[in-house]
């Protein structure tokens, strides 16, 4: 997959635009503790129409609904001699959110880990969520709905969509709650999304000034620990309030993100170089082959014969030296590399040999 030149510039003119904006607090940082925990379980879809899982190659599936009905009191036969169709053993997942209180419902993923056709129409039976620590924090049940179709006669098969991925709208309901230290010794415990000691400073200044001296300290590039009122409702209404400050982020640092399998290249509005020289030519073989038909005589008894002539081409750019001046700006960076026709793989070896040469004032960043 390779993107055109002219792509890089258009995005480094958008990235040059002034970015220095103020950002609320709350987009810029995150409160500890305050966070999504993850849930999963292993459950069965029933009520497929014809669509579930080949129970020759997938015993689990006939393995889990022996286990059911064992549990109710069905007998049932070996399960080498169960050729179920319409049940599909899935994998349920969901992210309990931060303060969720038993009673409350949430979405659901249904994803088919057999070989079932589709999902759509089916029943998700009772299925308990488990977080890491092994505990049940929900249990999940309902009709999956999928968002496609799919049909197929004759050995001719149309599908529109994924068929195996279903979602349960409040399909799992809270059982256990996710113990909170929110507030704990009257304090709480920002942590900003990237570390950086002259952005921390100023989120320090800026609740400072808001809330008075000595609210706010920053304990290192990430981590801010603020001074929270002692009554819950009183923090909650301080959170509120500390959560809309606007805060001007420092200026980014220069860098540069090569993506070597796609070619993509993107910078930000700090990169800039030292004076230098850039020199650039393009080398194409082209090899291809022609084919000749001989055909014999009429009445003869010669045979058609085929051969192939080969071709090798080889074509040379002539090449272009290009005198940067010291302290270019991003945008003269990209007009210079377009004047010399240089492409988004040209630039992955020239970015790399300006780094190694020290004229590119700039991280360098494989992908």
């Amino acid at each position: 997959m390779r993107f055109t030149f002219p792509l890089l510039a258009l995005c480094a003119a958008m990235i040059a635009a002034p970015m220095a904006q103020a950002e609320r607090l709350k987009d810029m940082a995150s409160i500890a503790g305050v966070r999504q925990n993850q849930l999963s379980g292993y459950g069965l879809v029933v009520g497929l129409d014809g669509t579930g899982d080949q129970t020759s190659q997938t015993p689990f599936t006939v393995q889990s609904i022996v286990a059911m009905l064992q549990q109710k009191g069905v007998n049932l036969p070996p399960t080498g001699q169960l050729q179920l169709k319409n049940i599909a053993a899935v994998m349920v997942t969901t992210s309990l959110p931060a303060f969720a209180q038993p009673g409350q419902t949430i979405d659901i993923t249904v994803s088919s880990i057999g070989n079932a056709k589709s999902l759509r129409g089916g029943t998700l039976l009772m299925t308990p969520l488990h977080g890491a620590d092994g505990q049940v924090y929900a249990m999940a049940q309902g009709n999956v709905l999928v968002g496609g179709v799919g049909a197929s006669a004759g050995g001719a098969q149309v599908q529109v969509n994924h068929l195996s991925v279903g979602k349960i709208s409040a399909g799992a309901t809270v059982e256990r709650a996710v113990p909170s230290n929110l507030g704990e010794n009257n304090q709480i415990r920002l942590e900003l999304n990237n570390t950086d000691f002259a952005t921390a400073s100023r989120v320090v200044a800026a609740v400072n000034d808001q809330f008075g001296a000595g609210t706010a300290t920053a304990l290192d590039g990430r981590v801010i620990r603020v001074r929270t009122p002692a009554s819950s409702d009183a923090r909650v209404s301080f959170i509120g309030l500390l959560e809309n400050i606007d805060v001007k982020p420092a200026a980014a640092a220069a860098k540069v993100i090569l993506n070597a399998r796609t070619g993509s290249v993107v910078m930000n509005q700090a990169v800039t170089l030292d004076t230098c020289a850039i020199s650039h030519g393009n080398l194409s073989v082209t090899i291809g082959a022609d084919q000749n038909v001989s055909q014999p005589a009429p009445g003869s008894r010669g045979q058609t014969v085929v051969t192939t002539t080969p071709t090798v081409e080889v074509k040379k750019d002539p090449g272009k030296v290009l005198l940067v001046k010291g302290g270019a700006s991003l945008a003269e960076v990209v007009k210079a590399m377009n004047s010399i026709g240089a492409t988004p793989q040209d630039l992955l070896a020239i970015l790399q040999a300006l780094k190694a040469a020290g004229s590119l004032r700039a991280e360098l960043e494989i992908i």
